[in-house]
């Protein structure tokens, strides 16, 4: 059962890490888990016991459903120190599960750049967490890099568009989209291709940039099916001809391709909390370069099948929730029931003026001060009319 956990007596006094919290849990098949959203063995696609993506059909037949309460947690702005926003939205379905309602959450996937770099993986933290913590930080299900692959393919599209006769007259120099790749790797951010000569394509500068940031990634997250994520794949502008005309993925001719490729990642994957609560884990666009929220279908599916979904959306009040309201709340015609904002001692304390390695010092002075952000905050999401 889920929320159970191996402990020796030694142990009971111990603070374990996330890690270890996360491997000690005893998983629920995630039949199980699917079962107490609705979903049958056959609106699923399995992958191994605790994972699970959800078949179009399912996503079809929600719909008709009443909808239930939308929570959307955000946050002060943000500090090195972290300010929770995954631990706090997957605490709080939890939460709501102990009360006995049918609660899930919905967040977004974690980038490999970021597991691997200063900000560690995104499955939430402590007693806290969606399970089968590995699997998230690192491939999952395969989405990020089917996402990747759809990108380069358009890309590679595009140089060889320009390589075999330029049709369309692209200026190679107005070509707007990078390569990409999960990976945090500066050397990269700025290069040269097609260097070697005639065969291996006309030289232009160029570089790469993290999937999570690539705009085939905000396309994921806000395609509804299929037929909506090729309209939007389709519509992406890639370059510009020699007399200023833009150039979409359309006229490059990647849709289909790009589609293909990205079939199965639209498909919304299913996992569950230390408590067995339902997760869906679902796209992962940046915040600071797209909506910062976890997919439209994953939405969908949790809002229809749950009494409260809750899900989270990147950055500060002032960047993640008001483009997750503007953009992604848009889309889908609702609005949130309710908002949390999360805040933390130790940030309260750093926007109050206290130096990032002095946070573990107490000081109500500096936790006053920071009060004005929190406030701030606070303030712009009662500006549209929501209860925070």
């Amino acid at each position: 059962m889920s929320g159970e956990y191996a402990l020796s007596s030694s142990e009971l006094t111990k603070v374990l890490s996330d890690i270890e919290i996360a491997q000690r849990a005893t998983l629920t098949p995630i039949e199980e888990v699917a079962s107490k959203l609705g979903l049958t063995p056959e609106d699923l696609e399995c992958h191994g016991r605790y994972k699970a993506k959800i078949q179009f059909e399912a996503i079809a037949r929600a719909r008709t459903r009443p909808r239930g309460k939308l929570i959307l947690v955000t946050a002060m702005t943000p500090t090195p120190a972290g300010e929770g926003k995954t631990t706090l939205s997957i605490g709080l379905a939890q939460a709501l599960s102990h009360l006995g309602k049918r609660a899930c959450v919905a967040i977004r996937e974690p980038s490999l750049g970021p597991v691997f770099g200063v900000k560690g993986g995104a499955a939430g933290g402590g007693y806290s967490q969606v399970v089968p913590m590995e699997d998230i930080n690192l491939h999952f299900t395969g989405d990020i890099h089917a996402i990747t692959t759809a990108h380069n393919l358009l890309v590679a599209m595009i140089d060889n568009q320009i390589h075999q006769g330029n049709l369309l007259a692209i200026d190679p120099r107005t070509i707007t989209i990078k390569r990409c790749l999960d990976v945090c790797d500066r050397a990269l951010r700025h290069c040269v291709v097609g260097l070697g000569g005639p065969i291996h394509g006309v030289p232009r500068e160029t570089g790469f940039e993290i999937t999570a940031a690539s705009e085939v990634m905000a396309v994921h997250m806000l395609a509804k099916d299929i037929p909506d994520l090729k309209k939007r794949l389709g519509a992406m502008l890639v370059a510009y001809t020699y007399g200023g005309h833009p150039v979409t993925a359309s006229q490059i001719g990647a849709v289909g391709a790009m589609a293909a490729v990205l079939r199965d990642a639209l498909k919304p994957n299913l996992v569950q909390t230390l408590e067995g609560t339902p997760a869906f884990v679902h796209s992962g666009p940046f915040g600071n370069v797209a909506a910062g929220c976890s997919s439209v279908t994953a939405t969908i599916l949790g809002l229809h099948l749950s009494d409260y979904l809750v899900t989270e959306a990147g950055f500060g009040s002032d960047l993640g929730a008001e483009k997750f309201i503007h953009i992604k709340c848009r889309s889908l015609g609702i609005q949130p029931d309710a908002v949390v904002v999360a805040a933390t001692i130790r940030a309260l304390k750093m926007h109050g003026g206290l130096a990032l390695q002095d946070l573990d010092q107490p000081s109500a002075e500096r936790v006053a001060a920071g009060m004005e952000n929190l406030l701030h905050h606070v303030s712009i999401m009662r500006s549209f009319g929501l209860p925070v």
